[in-house]
This record gives structure tokens, C-alpha cells and sequence, in this order.
């Protein structure tokens, strides 16, 4: 009786109400996009930084362009040129990182069952994904990203004044409190350890 309940047919109205959640479908495929382009702009970093390396001036030039501040810039890779480049190449990685979080545990939670139970490729934070894990695992993946960016200017701190070294710091640890605050208020709600298992 139950299982004809569930199966039987919704009225209009909320079925209209019930499938307007497609709609989120064009967002999740113009985040693929943007995915691959973030993978277009690795790639294309990473050549230059080759490039660089085996003294080709026009791709040194580039990199310089891309992580000097100031006047004064190296006339050759070196140890902090290169830091700073493999840490805006990490940038981009941890960026594509928050987008497959949002694009799968997005569409799982939000749109529709993937079905990847026993799936040898599921990701491991999928298993327990919801509504309130999301939020967790995004606000993680910004503080990530926000550590790269804070490490980048506290490295060329030379070339900016002590008002943006205390306002990126500032921004960071709120950031931070903000992350420690929605995990502290998830594990408050008694309905978000249930959810999990719902998943799991």
C-alpha cells in the first residue's frame, strides 16, 4: 500500500512545483564550463612555467607579468617566482575542486539521485552528502582557496601596504569562524546526523 502511495501520480500543481527543479540543470552544465576552462588555464600556466624554465624570454615574461608586483622583477626564475606560480596553479586546482563539489553534491542534493552507490569511482564525501555536509565541505574549500591567496600576499608583502595585509587577514579569519560556525550549527540540528545516514 505504501510503495502504490509513493508511485501514485502527483496533482499538477505540485508536480509543476516538484520538476521546476531542472531548472538548476543549465546551471550545473554552465559550471562544466567554467570547469573546463579552469582546466584550459592550468594547462596553459603550466606550459609557460616550462617554457620559462628552459629560458624561453616571451614565457618568461608572462610568468613575470603574471606574480611581480612593483617596479622591481627578477630577470630569471627564481625560488619565489616559481613558489608563486605553483601556488596560483594550486589555486586553480583547489577552485576546480570547489566546483565538483557544487556540481555533483549540488545536483545530487538539489536535483536528482545519482545513483552512484557501489560505484567504484563514487567519491568517498558523496557517500554522506546533504544540504548541511555541502555547506561544511564548501565553506572548507574557501578557507582552502583563501589560504593560497593570504600566502601569496603575505610573500610579495614588501609591495603592499599594512591596510591590505590587516584587511586580507581580517577576511580570512572570518572566513574561518564562519566555516567553524556552520559546522558548530550543523551539529546542533538534530535532523543533520539522520540526513547522513539517509545517504550513506
Amino acid at each position: 500500500m505504501d510503495e502504490r502511495a509513493r508511485m501514485r501520480p502527483l496533482r499538477p500543481l505540485p508536480n509543476l512545483i516538484f520538476m521546476s527543479r531542472w531548472l538548476q540543470l543549465p546551471l550545473y552544465l554552465g559550471l562544466i564550463v567554467a570547469q573546463a576552462i579552469y582546466v584550459w588555464l592550468f594547462w596553459q600556466e603550466l606550459y609557460y612555467l616550462v617554457m620559462a624554465a628552459f629560458g624561453h624570454a616571451s614565457a618568461l615574461t608572462h610568468v613575470l607579468d603574471a606574480v611581480t608586483i612593483g617596479a622591481e622583477r627578477p630577470t630569471k626564475l627564481n625560488e619565489t617566482v616559481i613558489m608563486l606560480v605553483v601556488l596560483g596553479l594550486i589555486d586553480v586546482v583547489m577552485i576546480s575542486n570547489l566546483l565538483i563539489m557544487v556540481i555533483v553534491g549540488g545536483y545530487e542534493t538539489f536535483v536528482s539521485r545519482m545513483n552512484l552507490q557501489g560505484h567504484p569511482d563514487q567519491p568517498e564525501w558523496l557517500s554522506t552528502v546533504n544540504a548541511s555536509v555541502l555547506k561544511v565541505k564548501l565553506a572548507t574549500a574557501i578557507i582552502g582557496i583563501s589560504s593560497i591567496h593570504l600566502l601569496k600576499t603575505f610573500i610579495n608583502a614588501d609591495h603592499y601596504s599594512p591596510k591590505v595585509l590587516i584587511a586580507q587577514t581580517v577576511i580570512h579569519v572570518t572566513f574561518l569562524l564562519s566555516a567553524m560556525a556552520i559546522a558548530a550549527s550543523d551539529r546542533l540540528m538534530p535532523h543533520g546526523a539522520a540526513k547522513s545516514d539517509d545517504h550513506a
